[in-house]
């Protein structure tokens, strides 16, 4: 076992240990902190295989960008997460058998692109172009609507975040902007007239005296 393999496993262990704390720690912002774990050693294999731009991509778009957003809206909706695991092991069975088929699925699906024999030969000026640039032709090209499609459903994720944050409290304070338009000078400022000269305030009166003593 060489230097690469062992570290290949080294990773690979850590991003299923945070990849399973991210679906079973009790905290939400836990939770998030063990995804931006996973995000950085998923960049560490992708470094591996020598996809240096998936995994700057990785970590400045994901853990650099996504998961603040998601971070600042976990402690601004303030959710309380015991009401959503109330019945967790009763629908994990279920749960468990969906996540099931769905890594077989992508099994099937992304094992074809690991037979090397079947892939065409790189030639030597593709070589020179480099990987970023061979990316951004392949990306550009051929896979251009998933790109668009995939750019649409990042738009609508945002524009739900916002949205979720604009609910009601009743401990927080806001204006309306169009009653400040609509306020006049005579609803907020009173003027009122006072005497130039003040009068001298009348002599204090005498303190009263105690009954059978001096004053």
């Amino acid at each position: 076992m060489n230097t690469i393999t062992a570290l290949f496993y080294v990773f690979s262990a850590v991003l299923l240990f945070a990849s399973f704390r991210v679906i079973t720690a009790r905290s939400t912002v836990h939770a998030a902190l063990f995804l931006v774990l996973a995000f950085f050693n998923a960049a560490c294999i992708w470094m591996l295989l020598r996809a240096e731009f998936l995994a700057i991509a990785l970590v400045l778009v994901y853990v650099g960008a996504v998961m603040v957003l998601f971070l600042f809206v976990v402690m601004m909706l303030d959710i309380n997460t015991d009401q959503f695991r109330e019945g967790f092991w009763k629908h994990f069975p279920l749960a468990a058998m969906i996540g099931v088929v769905i890594a077989l699925e992508m099994a099937f699906v992304l094992m074809r692109g690991f037979q090397t024999d079947q892939a065409t030969p790189t030639t030597a000026k593709a070589l020179e172009l480099g990987n970023t640039r061979m990316l951004g032709i392949e990306i550009y090209t051929h896979y251009l609507y998933p790109l668009q499609i995939a750019a649409v459903l990042l738009l609508v994720a945002i524009i739900a975040a916002i949205v979720l944050t604009l609910r009601r409290r009743k401990d927080s304070r806001y204006l309306n902007p169009s009653e400040q338009v609509r306020v006049k000078a005579a609803d907020r400022v009173r003027l009122v007239k006072m005497p130039p000269v003040i009068d001298a305030p009348s002599a204090p009166p005498a303190p009263a005296t105690k009954e059978g003593g001096a004053s």
